[in-house]
């Protein structure tokens, strides 16, 4: 489902230890999302982009910089890695990242940009990168 940004507000993007909530809204303005962001306590360089509904239902989370992370049967996962919504599991399965999707996994601004394009943000929050690096 298309998103948009619920506001014009215009977001600092969190530092170290820091994480935001920005609001979204499909384009029909019929169901409510949540883009969440968050950056490590202690590496700029790991964080975690995450889109909701409902407030609670995560339908996509993007880890990067951490360690790598066990699916349920088994298989470790890298980083950056791409966590999907699944019934009966929610978001505990991940795959890795391709380049289709993500364009450069080292840059942290450009996992964002990849992250809201896939997830069909199509009007995007206003952040301010010189604040992001």
């Amino acid at each position: 489902m298309a998103k948009r940004r619920a506001d014009e507000r215009v977001w600092n993007l969190p530092r170290l230890g820091n994480a935001i909530q920005i609001p979204l809204v499909s384009i029909d303005a019929t169901e409510e999302f949540i883009l969440d962001i968050g950056c490590s306590r202690t590496r700029l360089a790991k964080g975690t982009y995450q889109n909701r509904v409902r407030k609670i239902v995560p339908l996509a989370r993007l880890d990067f910089g951490g360690p790598p992370h066990r699916n349920p049967k088994g298989a470790e996962i890298g980083s950056p890695r791409l966590h999907i919504y699944r019934a009966g599991w929610g978001d505990r399965w991940a795959e890795p990242v391709s380049l289709e999707q993500f364009s450069n996994p080292g840059d942290r601004w450009q996992l964002l940009e990849d992250f809201m394009r896939l997830w069909k943000i199509v009007t995007a929050p206003v952040n301010q990168r010189e604040l992001f690096e």
